[in-house]
């Protein structure tokens, strides 16, 4: 079972340790590249630290508001929604070379999840680069209908540290109790979803506190349950 992190998006984290101390219980990454955080410097450590620990290296861009961290929903065209992901994918592949899959962030994830046409948008400016990357996205969403008309390989992708709707959408953070803190309530979790074939990869968001030991939770409980 695959278990992802967005990082490279807090330079505090990325500076004092606390990034690379997650690594051990991943199995990929996802970086920011220039959107919604991430420049040169960022993604250069990150790219590094990921490589130390054999992890496999993704693209994650999102609106470029970095005010608001890539959360907030934009009307934002259609053409330069694909512009915009074809061009952060880019500046991360200028330093690593090559990437194994994309993921978006934030509210543009959130909404792609439910508005095909952002997810074609999206589809579009990753195949600017490259088809057959792999795309990941919000399990049982429209989005991966998506993806996968457009040719791409998929992973369906569900959250340890974050809570559901009924309608399988992720709450919004700005509810109570949309982050999920406690590690075994998120290791049950991820286990829950991966053992119902809800999901193929599981993220753990790098700046939910006590990320470690959520990751370290999640890690041993795929393990002690041969996922």
């Amino acid at each position: 079972m695959d278990i992802n992190c967005d990082i490279g998006e807090i330079h505090e984290m990325i500076e004092d340790g606390r990034q690379e101390s997650i690594m051990p219980f991943l199995t990929s990454v996802n970086i920011a590249c220039g959107g919604h955080a991430g420049d040169d410097r960022t993604m250069r450590v990150s790219v590094d630290q990921s490589r130390r620990h054999g992890l496999k290296i993704g693209a994650h861009p999102g609106y470029p508001d970095r005010a608001n961290f890539g959360r907030l929903e934009l009307d934002m065209p259609l053409g330069a929604v694909e512009q915009t992901v074809h061009e952060q994918i880019l500046a991360l592949v200028k330093i690593c070379g090559h990437i194994v899959h994309v993921k978006p962030h934030g509210a543009l994830y959130n909404q792609a999840a439910k508005d095909e046409r952002l997810a074609l948008a999206i589809a579009r400016g990753v195949a600017r680069y490259d088809k057959t990357v792999t795309l990941v996205g919000l399990a049982g969403s429209k989005m991966l209908a998506v993806f996968r008309e457009q040719g791409f390989p998929v992973l369906a992708e569900a959250f340890a540290d974050r809570r559901y709707e009924s309608d399988g959408t992720l709450r919004n953070r700005k509810l109570p109790g949309a982050l999920i803190q406690d590690p075994s309530e998120a290791a049950a979790q991820a286990v829950r979803m991966a053992k119902a074939g809800l999901a193929e990869t599981v993220c753990i968001h790098g700046d939910t506190p006590g990320a470690q030991g959520i990751a370290a939770a999640v890690h041993k409980a795929f393990r002690e349950a041969g996922l």
